[in-house]
C-alpha cells in the first residue's frame, strides 16, 4: 500500500444508502431508474450483489461470489431483500475498515485487480448507485462528502482509459461549476437532470 492509498471510511456511504433502501415502497419497485436496463427492483438487485462481492473481494474471499459478472443476468431482489441489504452493506463497511483489503490483489465481477482500485470501484458503485436509487424514487441524496470526492476523482481519471467504455457510458457536458455530485454523475456517463417519467 501507498502512501496515497485513499483507506477510506465507505460507513457513512453505506448509512447513505441504507437509508436511501429502506425509503422505497413496494409500489416504486418496478419504477425506471437512470440505469435504462434496470427498474428499481433491479438496481436494488444489482446492489445486493455488488455488495456482497465487494464486501468478498475486501475480506479476500475469492469465490462465486466475486467471480460472477454484472452482466451475466438481470438481477433483482429476493424476499428478504430489506433486511439483507442493510446487513451486507455494513459488513461491506467493516471488511474496508481492515487496511490489509486495500493492499494486494482482489477479484470482483471477474475481474483481477488489486485491492486499491477494488476499494476505489466500490466508492463509485456506492455513490453512483445511490444517486441512481434516489432519483428513481424521488428521494433527497446527500453522498458522504469524502467518498464523493474519492467517486469523483476516481471518474475523472478514468476519462481517457481506452477500457473505458465498457464500464461507463460517454461523458455527459456539464457545466466546469456544476455542484460536484452532478459532475460525478455526468463523468458516469448519466445525465445529472435525469428524471423518471411523470
Amino acid at each position: 500500500m501507498t502512501d496515497t492509498t485513499p483507506t477510506l471510511d465507505l460507513g457513512p456511504q453505506t448509512a447513505v444508502l441504507a437509508r436511501l433502501a429502506e425509503g422505497v415502497t413496494d409500489e416504486q419497485l418496478a419504477d425506471p431508474t437512470p440505469c435504462p436496463e434496470y427498474a428499481v427492483r433491479n438496481l436494488l438487485g444489482h446492489l445486493v450483489g455488488l455488495t456482497v462481492a465487494f464486501r468478498d473481494a475486501g475480506r479476500k474471499d475469492l469465490g462465486v461470489t466475486t467471480d460472477t459478472s454484472p452482466d451475466s443476468a438481470l438481477p433483482d431482489i429476493g424476499p428478504g431483500w430489506r433486511e439483507e441489504l442493510p446487513k451486507v452493506l455494513a459488513e461491506l463497511a467493516e471488511a474496508w475498515r481492515d487496511p490489509a483489503a486495500w493492499t494486494g490483489m482482489t477479484r470482483a465481477g471477474g475481474v483481477d485487480l488489486p485491492g486499491e482500485i477494488a476499494g476505489l470501484v466500490a466508492t463509485d458503485e456506492l455513490v453512483i448507485h445511490g444517486w441512481d436509487l434516489a432519483r428513481a424514487t424521488g428521494q433527497a441524496y446527500t453522498p458522504d462528502p469524502a467518498a464523493l470526492r474519492t467517486c469523483h476523482d476516481f471518474l475523472a481519471a478514468s476519462v481517457d482509459d481506452p477500457d473505458r467504455g465498457q464500464i461507463f457510458g460517454p461523458v455527459v457536458p456539464v457545466e466546469a461549476d456544476a455542484p460536484l455530485l452532478d459532475r460525478a454523475v455526468a463523468l458516469s456517463g448519466r445525465d445529472p437532470g435525469w428524471k423518471p417519467r411523470s
